[in-house]
Formats: C-alpha cells, sequence, structure tokens
C-alpha cells in the first residue's frame, strides 16, 4: 500500500528533473504566496508606515540579519576558518589587536611559511587593513572575529535602504532593503566566512547613496559620507577602488560648479585612508609605496592552482559544473600570457557567477529595468557595474567580493526593474516580492531543522574541529608539525598562526625533517609536541617523532 506513495518521491521523468520534494517546496512556497496576498489588506498599511520612518527602518533592517543568524547557532554554529584567505584576513585582526601594523621576523621563519603570508621582511598578512580591523573590533569588542562579520553585514543591509532612499520612493526603498537582508544576509556565504565582502559592499552603499544626495544640493554631510565610503573602500578593495572612482567622477562632473567645495571635505576624509595605506605598506614591506600583496608575488609569485578556487572542498567530490569552472579557469592562464581572445572569453564566462547577486523570482523583473534607460541617470547605473567588471577581468580568479563595492546597485536595479512592473500590474511586482520571501522563508526553515553543522560554510571545517578539539584537551602549550603525504593537496594549507607565535597556545610548523625539527624544538622546549598527517581520513594526530 505504501509502494505509490514512495514512488512519487522518485525523480519524475521530465526534461527539467524535478522530483516530489521540488513540488512539495513549490506547493509551500504556493502557500505562503496565497496567504501573503490574503492578508495583504492587513499587513501592507504597517509596512507603508514604516517605510516613511527612516530611523525605524534602519534599526530593523540593520538587525534582522544578525538576529536570524543567532537564531541559527544552535544547529550551524559560528564559522571556523578554513581557508587561507580567512586565516590571512585574521592574522592582520590579530596584529591590529597587538596595535601594530606588522609583526617582527620570527628566527626560524621557515617553518611557518604559509599562503598569503609574508615572513620576510616582516612577519604580516598581504592583505590590507579593512577587513581585519572589522574583525579586530568585533574580536576586541565581543571576544569573536565573527562579530566583525555580523557587524558589517548588519550595515549594508541598512545602509542599502538608506542608499535607496536617494533613488527611489520610502516604499520601495524599504522593499530593497528587505531584499538585501534576504539576498546577503543569515544565509549568505559573507555572513559565514572571514573572507569579507559585506565591508566594501556597506562602503558602497555610502559612495551611491551620497552621489544622487550631492547632485541635488547635499552638504558636507553627503561628501563627508561619500568620503567614508571612498575611504572603506580604499581599506578592504583598493584595486577595484580605482573603478569605483572612474565610477563617481562622470555622475557628478555635470554639477562640478556646485559640488567642488563640498568634495573638499571628501578629499579630507579619504587622506587619513590613504594615509593608513601608506603606513601599513612601509611598516610591513619596509617601503612607502610597495603593497604587501605586490611583495608577496615578487616573493613567492602566484602559483595557478592557488587563484583558482572553483573547488571549495578539496575533500569534497567535485560537481561537473565545479569541474568545468576550474578547467576554463586553467585555459585562460596561459604560458604567452593574456590575450583579447581570453580576456573576452573569461569576461563571457563570468556572467554567471552575477547570479549570486539576484534572487531567482527577481529575473522576472529584471527586463523591466530597461524601460528606466528613459532616464540618463539609470544609463549610469547600469554602467557602473560594467566597468568594475571590466576592471576586475583582468585578473584571473574570480570571488564575488571583487565586486562588492556596486552590491547596491544591482540591488537598485530589481528595485526599479519591480518598480517599473508595478507600473503595468502591481499585483505581478507583489508576487515577485512575495516569491522572493518565499523563497527565503523555506531556505531558513530548511536550515533552521539542517542536521549538517557545516551546510552554510564555504568548505567543511569538520576536520579542523576535530584537531583542534584534541589539542583543547591536551594541557600546556604545544607545538604541532604537519606532515603532509606525497598527494597532499596544497591548496589544503594547516600552517597558520597568531600574529604573536612564540606566545600561543598551540603553535602549527611545516615538517622539515628530523635535524631541522629538531632546532624548533630545542627553541620550544616546554610545548608538547605532536606531529599532524591532515591527509589521513579522518586526519591523524600523534606524539612526536612518528613514522
Amino acid at each position: 500500500m505504501l509502494l505509490p506513495h514512495l514512488a512519487q518521491f522518485l525523480p519524475l521523468t521530465n526534461p527539467l528533473g524535478m522530483g516530489a520534494s521540488d513540488l512539495i517546496e513549490l506547493a509551500l512556497a504556493a502557500l505562503l504566496l496565497a496567504l501573503a496576498l490574503a492578508w495583504r489588506p492587513w499587513w501592507e498599511p504597517y509596512a507603508a508606515r514604516l517605510a516613511q520612518k527612516p530611523a525605524w527602518c534602519v534599526l530593523l533592517l540593520g538587525a534582522l540579519p544578525v538576529a536570524l543568524r543567532l537564531l541559527l547557532l544552535p544547529h550551524h554554529p559560528a564559522p571556523v576558518p578554513d581557508i587561507y584567505d580567512e586565516f590571512s584576513h585574521l592574522l592582520v585582526a590579530d596584529t591590529l589587536r597587538h596595535f601594530r601594523l606588522a609583526n617582527p621576523a620570527h628566527p626560524f621563519h621557515r617553518f611557518f611559511e604559509t599562503f598569503f603570508v609574508l615572513q620576510e621582511p616582516t612577519y604580516s598578512s598581504i592583505y590590507p587593513v579593512g577587513q581585519g580591523a572589522a574583525l579586530a573590533l568585533g574580536w576586541m569588542i565581543f571576544g569573536t572575529p565573527w562579530a566583525g562579520v555580523a557587524i558589517p553585514v548588519a550595515a549594508l543591509c541598512a545602509l542599502c535602504y538608506w542608499m535607496l532612499r536617494g533613488w527611489t520612493t520610502p516604499g520601495w526603498a524599504l522593499a530593497g532593503g528587505l531584499l538585501a537582508v534576504m539576498e546577503f544576509g543569515p544565509l549568505n556565504q559573507w555572513m559565514n566566512s572571514y573572507w569579507g565582502g559585506a565591508l566594501p559592499a556597506a562602503a558602497g552603499c555610502l559612495v551611491f547613496g551620497a552621489l544622487p544626495r550631492l547632485r541635488r544640493g547635499g552638504g558636507l554631510r553627503d561628501a563627508a559620507l561619500l568620503g567614508a565610503g571612498l575611504a572603506i573602500h580604499l581599506l578592504t578593495r583598493p584595486y577595484e577602488s580605482v573603478f569605483l572612482v572612474l565610477c563617481v567622477i562622470p555622475y557628478l562632473l555635470p554639477a562640478w560648479r556646485s559640488v567642488t567645495k563640498p568634495l573638499l571635505a571628501t578629499a579630507l576624509v579619504v587622506l587619513p585612508a590613504i594615509g593608513l595605506t601608506l603606513l601599513q605598506n612601509k611598516q610591513v614591506t619596509g617601503s612607502w609605496t610597495t603593497l604587501p600583496y605586490a611583495l608577496s608575488q615578487y616573493q613567492y609569485g602566484v602559483p595557478a592552482a592557488l587563484t583558482f578556487q572553483a573547488n571549495p572542498a578539496p575533500h569534497r567530490e567535485l560537481t561537473r559544473e565545479q569541474e568545468l569552472d576550474y578547467k576554463m579557469q586553467l585555459s585562460f592562464r596561459g604560458e604567452r600570457g593574456e590575450t583579447l581572445g581570453s580576456y573576452l572569453l573569461r569576461l563571457a564566462y563570468r556572467i554567471r557567477y552575477y547570479r549570486f547577486f539576484f534572487m531567482p523570482p527577481l529575473y522576472l523583473a529584471l527586463p523591466f529595468f530597461f524601460v528606466a534607460l528613459r532616464e540618463p541617470r539609470f544609463i549610469w547605473v547600469m554602467v557602473c557595474p560594467l566597468i568594475v567588471a571590466l576592471g576586475v577581468n583582468f585578473f584571473p580568479a574570480f570571488q564575488y567580493h571583487y565586486m562588492a563595492g556596486v552590491t547596491c546597485l544591482f540591488v537598485l536595479v530589481s528595485v526599479i526593474g519591480l518598480q517599473q512592473l508595478s507600473r503595468f500590474s502591481a499585483l505581478a511586482a507583489r508576487i515577485i516580492l512575495l516569491l522572493c520571501i518565499a523563497q527565503f522563508a523555506l531556505e531558513y526553515g530548511l536550515h533552521v531543522f539542517s542536521n549538517d553543522s557545516w551546510s552554510l560554510a564555504l568548505r567543511n571545517p569538520e576536520r579542523r574541529v576535530f584537531i583542534g578539539n584534541q589539542l583543547a584537551r591536551a594541557p600546556g602549550k604545544q607545538l604541532v608539525f604537519v606532515r603532509y603525504w606525497p598527494r597532499h593537496i596544497f591548496q589544503d594549507e594547516w600552517v597558520y598562526n597568531a600574529a604573536d607565535i612564540d606566545g600561543a597556545r598551540v603553535v602549527w610548523a611545516r615538517d622539515l625533517g628530523a635535524a631541522e625539527n629538531e632546532k624548533l624544538r630545542r627553541y620550544y622546549p616546554e610545548r608538547t609536541v605532536w606531529v599532524l598527517e591532515p591527509d589521513a581520513r579522518p586526519p591523524r594526530l600523534t606524539p612526536y617523532p612518528a613514522q
């Protein structure tokens, strides 16, 4: 009797490949949509009144993503760093917590060589201070660097609403703020990693929110906010800041007479960020004009596989899409260097990544944005992401946070598309917005009841947690020699240390052989010594020496 019912959960024989679980999700979404439409006379007046209260909207949209993510903590703990970029940003944060921009080189630095970290002339991250400063602030105030991730996400969602108030009506600005919460809030990788993204995105909100206000006669406050946005973006994404400035100039150029004096305030706000960048260069590299990233490229180069992060989990089986992505990016780095053909091919191929900035129901509204191109300002809105995309395309790899500065423009495009659609059919625009809410509610509900603790993580850090728990149970200070097997995937790096290596409870070191290891053992005579073999399944931690 049960077989006919169980058979319904087998994949259906149709070109879409939809199974019973897909149909259940669609049915639930339809139910949520029907309930929302039925209750519209009740909730819509409240939403309209709320939209007229900017302060309350900012507070609500800032608190909502953090509160929703905190509610998931029983099943989805705070993220555990697992990618070398994350460890490098955390090194910046830890260095700043010691009130310095660089750490002295360690006398045994050969044991501590690792990705995206300089060992000479100083022991420092190769990244600018922006993301690390946010992590350090959260670390010092709340006791965890993850607070430095959540705060920028809250700022992004709140500032996205403020930015939209400069471009559209209060009601649609509130709708755009809710879209930002659903797209970049509790379920997004920017909230669930230490890699960054939300901070430069919030900076972009300040930039693109201040510009229309300045054009309409804004004063020193708007000019200062523009400067704050440019300064924060410079401290997080210095390369992409060049293209962000290229977006700002043509927008203000027609009104240059009226904005000349306010822009002096903008320059005054940006100058400290430039000074901090130069000071970091001097402290880390010994040269005012040499970026740590540039010195890293000179010392280590950039191995091809390091730039290809299509496989987010080397210990999980690649999907066909990830495998194709990896091979495509390999083809973009030929021995003969960059060509126009490879540049254009890469640009076209990366269109697929921009799905990150749009919820699927919004695809139905995006074509209606082109109706708004009758206004020159919206032509500029469309051109700005293209300028940044063309600049980012010179780099052979792509990550979503490279485009973070124009995140709010993608939200603006969605909102204007919905607004234009509402002129043809208000019901259709409401349905699309409610579909976005239904999709988010379903995905959030699935995570509430999920048993996979790391389903929100970029990679599965379970192995690091397993080893970390073993070391936490060991008394005293520890020294761990990391021994890789011959077929080790070299992106799966384990040698990462605190800013104060000698003062850390656990020191991670490369296994350089018995003779060399003995030198480090004598340097740390009080530490318990282990050997870690991360390529074993599960990773094996044994007392040193081990065969």
